[in-house]
């Protein structure tokens, strides 16, 4: 466990059953045992990336303060999304919940089960829309880049259309 808390952003998107409730549930589920929800960025409606023969998404990327290991971290969030509901049974399919972790600290990893920063952040509009809206100035890992900079030289036409009201409360 880091002796100090670190940073991370994690992205979360569903596109099944009740989207902005299955966000806020997930975020209120994490909170706790070694995460601290610091902000998050507004809810976003995106299309479908890959397998796009399913109901848009609802995304959001949370900063959070953590002071558990990488794949610890990885592994509360999938027991997470499984606790939602989340099934593996067709892959790019719907999800209740889908938890990445982009960033952890400036972690750069690369695992079987893990690799950080987030390998296809940078050409996801979904992911940087958010991201660049609570961290834009944000350098990230492994480039010469800051989220702002990716952002501006993101080629991902996927519509992506910020909601309103924007931002994601837990109740304390």
């Amino acid at each position: 466990m880091p002796s100090n808390p670190v940073i991370a952003y994690l992205s979360l998107g569903s596109n099944a059953g009740n989207r902005r409730e299955n966000l806020r549930k997930a975020m209120q589920l994490f909170c706790g045992e070694g995460i601290a929800l610091r902000c998050t960025s507004s809810i976003y409606e995106t299309e479908p990336v890959d397998n796009t023969d399913q109901g848009w998404f609802l995304n959001c990327v949370a900063e959070v303060s953590t002071t558990l290991e990488p794949l610890a971290l990885l592994r509360k969030l999938q027991r997470i999304e499984n606790q939602m509901g989340r099934e593996r049974t067709v892959p790019k399919g719907p999800r209740t919940l889908d938890i990445d972790i982009l960033l952890c600290g400036d972690v750069v990893l690369q695992s079987d089960e893990l690799t950080l920063p987030h390998p296809r952040m940078l050409e996801r509009r979904f992911v940087l829309e958010p991201l660049r809206e609570i961290a834009p100035a944000l350098p990230l890992p492994g480039t010469a880049k800051t989220v702002e900079e990716a952002f501006q030289q993101l080629r991902d036409p996927a519509q992506v259309r910020r909601l309103e009201p924007g931002f994601i409360t837990i109740p304390g």
